[in-house]
């Protein structure tokens, strides 16, 4: 039930304190990442950061979307609590019209593998274990096409031994002088016993796809698939959620599910458990105001029944934050992390004109919302030295430099990739935070699908693992959890197959890995 929960949980009290601003220092040049989004029209969408570890040493490495320029590859050199530092190597990911890079061990060998989309045929690359990549299309019998490809999503199906990927297209490349309506199908790669991949299924409908999310939104151990369109370009579209049940044909959720006619300039998505409720919010971005999406209360059985709550809680980023551009936004990725690590989820949403649209804000500054303790966001980019107004696409937060805070990354069209390191607040306490990493023996290596939940006291979080979401690109590997002021705090696992582990002890700064039936395994680096 979530009638009562919900409405004391969107009730927001008239006094709310700030939270703490985390400062961060522009470092890109001298941790040694360069790198541009480059390309004309053919890449005004995409230029995605997938960030993971591909060589096994505990720091999380990055391979870059490059557009009409190669994609770009760089090994972590960071010391732990030192400096960020990145060294960019040949790793044979360097493929040019990539849009789009994602982390995931496909043949769950426990190596990192990646997926390229790209402006023609999408390739998948199979890790081995020192940050480089071998195609494996052929091998794993991927279907690449030749499409324009620009949001991916995956998940592992119950009983499969390999993943189920879904793959977004948007428009019709050969449509150049009109390309309305010109929205391309969508593709569901689907396993082929234990050894590949099945020929691609159309999802039907399609309406011209930016970002695509696996999720478990009502907890029913079956993730549906969100997809956010691009109403640009399509003709009778609307955000979408398909149904997928093992081994059963994707269906569509409709009026009768509950399920609402939106319709946005759907470019990422981002979720979490921002109530404490078990169910996720989802953060949808687009041009002018940005959604922000709850169940509607409930008793009993959920539908999936939405509504946007981004006003009330100060989350519509639908203008530039600063400067005298009052012109709407346009926001791509987004991403729900804790910067501060005060225990509460704070926003992320890197923005930039599509091009020269002359009816959107061309200075469009990032955002970087801070969630006060009521639930509402404050705006804090300026005063945490992040406001950049580049032609911003995708992004990420991950701990680079393994130090318990989280730094930003931003990846612009036209312009270099920016890395900001997160010195902590300039005043104040420091609060500490816990990393924890999944690790199953067999299949689904990572646990994609499970829920992490951390309890300090009364209060619990929960963090969906999920594959896909925000704007051209995907992380897989630490998962970071603020703590405030505690020095302790329990975690449990829901696994993808069910079961719930125990809660279990992990103490503030401290890295752990989490296996099923074990304790948590302290992980140290090794620099």
């Amino acid at each position: 039930m979530r009638l009562m929960f919900s409405l004391l949980l969107f009730t927001t009290p008239a006094i709310a304190q700030d939270p703490a601003v985390p400062t961060f220092t522009e470092v890109s040049a001298r941790a040694g990442v360069t790198h541009t989004f480059a390309g004309e029209v053919d890449y005004m969408v995409g230029g995605g950061v997938a960030v993971t570890d591909c060589n096994g040493d505990g720091f999380e490495d990055m391979v870059i979307a490059g557009g009409a320029a190669p994609a770009a590859t760089f090994v972590n050199r960071s010391t732990s609590g030192g400096a960020v530092s990145f060294e960019r190597v040949t790793s044979g990911a360097e493929l040019d019209a990539v849009l789009g890079v994602y982390p995931l061990d496909i043949d769950s060998d426990g190596f990192k593998d990646l997926v390229l989309l790209r402006w023609g045929e999408n390739a998948v690359m199979r890790g081995k274990g020192d940050c480089t990549f071998a195609r494996a299309n052929e091998d794993w019998g991927f279907v690449g096409g030749d499409e324009w490809s620009t949001a991916l999503a995956a998940t592992w199906e119950r009983g499969q031994a390999w993943p189920t990927i879904a793959v977004g297209n948007y428009i019709d490349r050969k449509e150049e002088a009109f390309p309305w309506g010109s929205c391309t199908p969508n593709w569901l790669h689907r396993p082929a016993g234990a050894t590949g991949f099945a020929a691609p299924v159309e999802l039907t409908p399609s309406y011209c796809a930016l970002s695509m999310l696996f999720t478990d939104w009502n907890r029913s151990g079956t993730p549906g698939l969100r997809v956010s369109n691009d109403r640009e370009y399509y003709k009778g579209g609307q955000e979408q959620m398909w149904h997928l049940d093992p081994g059963q044909p994707p269906v569509l959720y409709g009026d009768a599910d509950g399920w609402k006619r939106l319709r946005i300039w759907g470019m990422g998505i981002a979720s979490h458990d921002l109530t404490g409720d078990g169910y996720p919010e989802y953060f949808l971005t687009s041009m002018a105001d940005n959604k922000l999406q709850t169940l509607k209360p409930f008793e009993g059985t959920p539908k999936a029944d939405f509504e946007d709550v981004a006003f009330a809680k100060g989350a519509t980023a639908h203008r530039p934050h600063t400067g005298d551009d009052l012109r709407p936004s346009t926001a791509w990725h987004a991403q729900f992390d804790d910067v501060n690590n005060d225990g509460l989820a704070d926003l992320y949403v890197v923005k930039g004109n599509v091009a020269r649209m002359p009816d959107f804000a061309a200075a469009d500054p990032n955002n970087l919302l801070l969630q006060r303790a009521d639930g509402t966001f404050m705006e804090a980019s300026v005063a945490a030295g992040v406001a950049s107004t580049r032609t911003g696409r995708g992004g990420a937060l991950a701990d680079l430099n393994l130090d318990g805070r989280l730094d930003m990354v931003a990846v612009n069209r036209w312009d270099g990739v920016e890395v900001w390191q997160n010195d902590g607040p300039e005043s104040g306490p420091v609060s500490a935070s816990v990393a924890l990493m999944l690790a199953l023996p067999g299949i689904n290596r990572d646990g994609v699908g499970s829920w992490i939940e951390v309890r300090t006291g009364k209060a619990v979080q929960r963090r969906e693992i999920t594959l896909g979401g925000g704007h051209a690109g995907g992380q897989l590997g630490w998962w970071h959890f603020g703590l405030s002021d505690a020095t302790q705090a329990e975690a449990r696992v829901s696994w993808p197959d069910g079961t719930e582990g125990p809660w279990q002890a992990v103490a503030a700064g401290t890295r752990y890995v989490l296996s099923k039936g074990a304790a948590p395994a302290v992980w140290t680096a090794a620099r």
